[in-house]
């Protein structure tokens, strides 16, 4: 949709999720959850690059979701553990990526 004045950049910022998941009775294990966090992170970052933008540094923020503690479904999960990992991204076209739901738009 365009509004009148109004110019997309090329440097116009959206969102990407990235994906991790784990296992529930190794959440409390030392380092588990932010292996679980760099894993999604690095998720967002292949899914950014296959979409041709970039991750802001410093943009990325996690979510946990847990079978059973939530109201988003976590049965896809075998584990029963989720960490999502919400990014900004910049460069041409990231105008039209918005992280929503549980996917990528």
């Amino acid at each position: 949709m365009a509004f009148p004045g109004y110019t997309q950049s090329m440097s116009s910022a959206g969102t990407l999720f990235g994906w991790a998941f784990g296992d529930i009775p190794r959440a409390d294990e030392p380092g588990y959850m932010e292996r679980l966090q760099e894993q999604a992170l690095e998720n967002a970052r292949k899914d950014a690059a296959a979409k041709g933008v970039e991750v802001e540094p410093g943009s990325e923020d996690f979510t946990v979701v847990r079978r059973g503690h939530s109201l988003i479904d976590a049965d896809m999960a075998v584990g029963g553990l989720i960490v999502r990992c919400m990014v900004h991204v910049q460069g041409a076209k990231a105008w039209k990526l918005h992280a929503e739901g549980p996917m990528n738009g």
